[in-house]
């Protein structure tokens, strides 16, 4: 469980790609200041997924992607030099400022416009159609695993504003058009809409 609130941005350091049948690779992040609070086995946010460290040298921590989050996520595109968002998972005590992001993807939006006004700057995301129905102007939403509010909705766009400090200390300062960013709904409009579409089915079987 997390929260969307960026501790730090890692840079990837290594990118294999796994031999034999189906699709795996393995990624080394560079998770600076917060290596001193995983360890391995540890779960991390990056880029709003939730990866298992399965090795830690230093602050060189190691993941292993298996074929189902390379088709689902981004971080497939990963490659040598880049900047991720990092976040560690809750701990009892620790403070919620976001919301709450389980670091399940549920698909990848593109950029389609990014704009400057006064002090922010408003980006608008194309994300699959089937991702519409969960999402709600004030609500909230991951992109890249960073805690959004929802601004405005068109067909199947969304717009959210970026304050100077998320733009400083997060990889969205550094998104231009045409760039993919990771998303995840509300887990809450998840649940809800799970619920009236088993709802609906009852009430139509009686």
């Amino acid at each position: 469980m997390f929260t969307g609130i960026i501790k730090c941005m890692g840079i990837v350091e290594d990118v294999r790609m796994s031999e034999g049948e189906g699709s795996a690779m393995t990624i080394t992040v560079d998770i600076k200041e917060i290596a001193a609070r995983v360890g391995v086995g540890d779960s991390i946010a990056v880029n709003g997924v939730c990866l298992t460290v399965v090795a830690l040298e230093g602050s060189r921590a190691r993941f292993n992607l298996v074929g189902e989050t390379i088709a689902r996520t981004n971080l497939g595109m990963l490659k040598r030099g880049d900047s991720v968002n990092l976040e560690p998972s809750l701990r009892v005590g620790d403070s919620i400022d976001g919301h709450f992001v389980l670091g399940h993807v549920d698909g990848i939006g593109r950029i389609v416009e990014r704009r400057e006004e006064r002090d922010q700057v408003i980006m608008s995301i194309e994300v699959p159609n089937s991702l519409m129905r969960y999402i709600a102007v004030k609500g909230s939403i991951a992109v890249d695993g960073v805690s959004l509010t929802v601004t405005s909705i068109k067909d199947n766009r969304f717009s959210v504003a970026l304050i100077p400090h998320t733009l400083q200390v997060t990889t969205l300062g550094r998104k231009r058009e045409g760039d993919t960013v990771n998303i995840e709904v509300d887990m809450i409009a998840r649940y809800l809409a799970n619920l009236l579409e088993h709802t609906n089915i009852l009430v139509d079987t009686k």
